[in-house]
């Protein structure tokens, strides 16, 4: 039930991205990627992964305000020829064939949906959760791994996250500064 329900919300997703790409209005594509960014923490959430949902919603909201923010204010109206549209739909169509034809390899190597990955002995999360409470004493696998085992990882996710919100800040604020000369 579960991977069904998965699969209709990536038909859905799918579908949403079709629509933010034919949009011609920037401010509704912008509100049409944040719907699919909360399908994608919705997922993260039927296969049982809490944290990755709350990290995914962290994300789509920060970047769904810098967003609004960056094209609230804009409007870009394109008018393309009928030929134009033509071949760059042929040339869409001809990108997705060849992404579909490459990528099949790679699926048909992927286990079936539930089961494990890799075998329990060679499995460095066998050993998380074999011994993750008696090295860290920390009752929670999850935060036992990310500030334990992974520290210097999360440390340095959380370094980037914060420089990109910094720079996104800093380029939005950019108009907002009075110009050099001028009285107001």
């Amino acid at each position: 039930m579960v991977e069904i329900s998965i699969f209709i919300l990536l038909v859905f997703m799918i579908i949403g991205m079709v629509f933010v790409l034919e949009m011609k209005n920037l401010l509704s594509a912008v509100v049409m990627m944040g719907a699919i960014d909360f399908g994608l923490s919705v997922i993260f959430l039927l296969l049982s992964a809490p944290d990755l949902a709350i990290v995914q919603i962290a994300v789509a909201v920060i970047s769904l305000v810098i967003m609004i923010r960056a094209t609230i204010h804009r409007e870009i109206v394109e008018t393309p020829s009928q030929e134009s549209t033509f071949s760059s739909r042929v040339v869409m169509l001809c990108f997705l064939f060849l992404f579909f034809i490459l990528i099949y390899p790679a699926f048909s190597l992927l286990p079936i949906f539930g089961e494990p990955i890799f075998a329990e002995s060679a499995s460095s999360s066998m050993k998380y959760l074999l011994e993750g409470m008696t090295q860290t004493g920390s009752p929670n696998i999850v935060t036992a791994i990310v500030l334990d085992f992974r520290a210097y990882d999360t440390l340095g996710e959380a370094i980037v996250l914060f420089t990109s919100v910094l720079g996104a800040v800093s380029v939005l604020r950019y108009r907002n500064r009075k110009k050099p000369g001028s009285s107001t």
